[in-house]
Order: structure tokens, then C-alpha cells, then sequence
């Protein structure tokens, strides 16, 4: 049998139903009103959006475009990663030292260098980060730097044909490590502290709420241009062959595919996807240190996709946004509970809500139509 006589038996991606949109369209109505309210809106007024909502936003923003490229490979693909907090917090490390080169003499010693390296009596500007003080540097190694280390690892993973709950664990350990390298004061990145305290972003001073709302409308398109390249994804031949292969991977290499490629490029995507997020995320939140990599937070952003609706997209970026919105609430509320609400909610998902919020909507539809038929 060859690849063109297999291609029909490979599987559809059936249509998104009006109901199951309306949640996002809300959503994206509650977005795109967010900062204009901010703006336009009087400070005194009852309806002004303050500005940390802003920022709030924005950091969901980043967090639902992290959870629809995890979608990519985990609701199509099949890979479950729990290390995409390493390829999240290594773009937030890129810009973050373009930020602090961008402080100039504005430090509190007053040096060329970064405070962190004064403070522990470096000489010089280490080698690799020369060429940081550039933006277009900083935000190209903001992708190059999680797509060249996602590559290689998948490389070597895939070609293994590691997969399952040990690939899983693996991508745990890579994030516990370089978790635990970033940590030291010896590899030059701020070690527990992390790289904090920015004046500027090409420029614009990072305080002024023209800023923010500039760094909110990136997200924002970050998130819109991260969805419709992953819908497109999906849609294509080759999302169907992700979908043959995360069905049955052997069958796949049987009728001619070679899974290896295709697994390797929708992962080192979604590493590049993370990546941008996380440059994105540290100028909105001032800070950027290694407990970004912590395995507890690859697991949290896996939850996101399980609460939304794992293989959907648009119930990824939905679960980033309830999740989060609820760590919000219950962090200044309750902050004892929340790891438990979150394991309870994870395992509320996997018992009554296999499809995830998303899946809610079919049931909706199908009551629905029940109650018309009735007399």
C-alpha cells in the first residue's frame, strides 16, 4: 500500500459546531473591551478597568497561547509534554536580557553591568550575552534558543521511539534540570533572584500604561496568530497524518509516514510558540526567574488544556483563562487551598469531563434539540 492509497483512510477533523463558539466569542468580547475600557473610560468612573487588570490580561494572554501549542502536540499528536515551562521560561530569560543590558547606568551600582553581576563582582559581560543588547537579537533568540533545544531533544526522543508516559517523565526531568542549572549564581542569569527591575522595552518605559496596553495588544495578536497557524495545522493533510499517528503510530509507519518528522516538527513549533509567549510574559510581570520552570508549572499548563478540552484549540486557550482566573481569586482569597481545588478540579475533569468544558457543549446541543421535539 502506498502513501497516496493511504491518505484516504487517514481521519477528518469534524466541524466546529455555532454553540460550541459562543464561549469564545464571549471571551474575545471580553478581551478586545479590557483595555479599551482602561483607556477611555475615567479613572473615577464605575466601569474604569484598573491597571493591573491589564496586566492581568496579558499574562493570560501568554498562558492561552502556551496552552494551545501544548494543545498542538498533545491533542493532536498524542505527546504529553511536562517540560513546556522550560521552553516558556528560556524565552522569558531572552528578553529578560535584552531588559537588563537596556537599564544601562540606571542600576543601583551604577555599571554598565547588570546589578546581580556587579553585586557578585564580575569584570565583564559574560560571552553569551553579547549581542543581547539588541531587541531583534533578543527576540529572535527568544524562538531559535527553545526551537534549537526542543529539536534536539525531540531528535534524540523520538528517534528512540520514546513515547507514552516515559517521554512524560523525561520532559519532567529536562525542566527539573536546567531548573536546578539556573538556580546557581556560576551560569550567570540572576541564580535565585532571577533578572528583575526593567526600566525600558525598545525604548518605551515599562511603567506607562501606553506600554502595557502596547505589550496587551501583542499578546493578544500572539495568541489570534498562535491559534489560526495551529487551526491551519490541523486542518491540513499533515494534521490528519498527527491525528493517524496519535491513533496508531505503527500503522502510520506501515501505510508509509514517518511519524519521527512529523512529531518533531509540531514539537519543536510548539517549543518556538512557548518561547514567544514567555518573552511576551516577563515585560508585562517584571520579572523573570528559574521557579518559572518548576514541573509543577508544566503540569499546571497541561491541567489548562485538560479543563478546556484536549484536541479543541480555541478549549486550550478557554482552560488557560478559567484555571488561571480562578488561581487569581483563590491566591488573594484562600491561597491554602488552591493546590487543593486544582488537584480536585483535575480529577473532577478526568472522571465527569473527559472532553473538558468544551465538551459540555454537545450535550447542551443535543438537550436542545430534545426539547424541541417535544409537543
Amino acid at each position: 500500500m502506498n502513501a497516496r492509497a493511504a491518505s484516504v483512510t487517514l481521519p477528518k477533523l469534524a466541524p466546529a459546531s455555532a454553540p460550541r463558539s459562543l464561549p469564545l466569542a464571549a471571551l474575545v468580547l471580553l478581551l478586545l473591551s479590557l483595555p479599551l475600557v482602561n483607556a477611555v473610560a475615567p479613572t473615577n468612573s464605575a466601569v474604569h478597568v484598573p491597571d493591573y487588570l491589564v496586566t492581568l490580561g496579558g499574562k493570560f494572554l501568554c498562558y492561552a497561547t502556551v496552552a494551545v501549542a501544548l494543545d498542538l502536540i498533545w491533542g493532536f499528536c498524542g505527546i504529553l509534554s511536562l517540560g513546556h515551562g522550560v521552553f516558556f521560561a528560556l524565552g522569558g530569560y531572552a528578553l529578560g536580557m535584552y531588559l537588563m543590558l537596556s537599564i544601562g547606568e540606571q542600576g543601583v551600582y551604577r555599571s554598565h553591568l547588570p546589578d546581580f553581576m556587579v553585586f557578585l563582582d564580575w569584570k565583564e559581560l559574560p560571552w553569551f550575552w553579547r549581542g543581547f543588547g539588541n531587541f531583534f537579537f533578543a527576540a529572535a533568540a527568544a524562538m531559535v534558543v527553545p526551537g534549537v533545544l526542543a529539536f534536539l531533544f525531540g531528535f534524540l526522543a523520538f528517534r528512540s521511539r520514546i513515547r507514552g508516559v516515559y517521554f512524560s517523565i523525561i520532559t519532567q526531568a529536562l525542566t527539573y534540570a536546567l531548573m536546578l542549572l539556573f538556580f546557581r549564581n556560576e551560569t550567570g542569569f540572576g541564580g535565585n533572584n532571577g533578572l528583575t527591575d526593567f526600566k525600558h522595552i525598545y525604548g518605551y518605559p515599562l511603567h506607562e500604561a501606553s506600554t502595557r496596553l502596547g505589550l496587551y495588544a501583542a499578546s493578544a495578536a500572539l495568541l489570534v496568530g498562535t491559534y489560526f497557524l495551529c487551526r491551519a495545522i490541523v486542518r491540513s493533510k499533515a494534521g490528519r497524518v498527527l491525528r493517524a499517528v496519535r491513533d496508531d503510530e505503527a500503522r502510520a509507519r506501515f501505510c508509509g509516514y514517518d511519524p519521527t518528522r512529523y512529531k518533531l516538527f509540531v514539537w519543536t513549533l510548539s517549543a518556538v510558540l512557548c518561547g514567544l509567549a514567555g518573552a511576551l510574559y516577563v515585560p508585562q510581570v517584571g520579572i523573570i526567574n528559574p521557579s518559572e520552570m518548576q514541573p509543577s508549572n508544566s503540569i499546571e499548563m497541561a491541567i489548562w488544556v485538560a479543563v478546556g478540552g484536549r484536541g479543541t484549540l480555541s478549549g486550550a486557550a478557554l482552560g488557560a483563562f478559567l484555571v488561571n482566573g480562578a488561581k487569581s481569586w483563590f491566591t488573594g482569597a484562600v491561597p491554602d487551598l488552591w493546590l487543593f481545588v486544582l488537584g480536585a478540579l483535575f480529577i473532577a475533569v478526568t472522571l465527569f469531563l473527559p472532553q473538558g468544558v468544551m465538551g459540555l457543549w454537545p450535550k447542551l446541543e443535543r438537550s436542545l434539540r430534545r426539547l424541541r421535539r417535544r409537543p
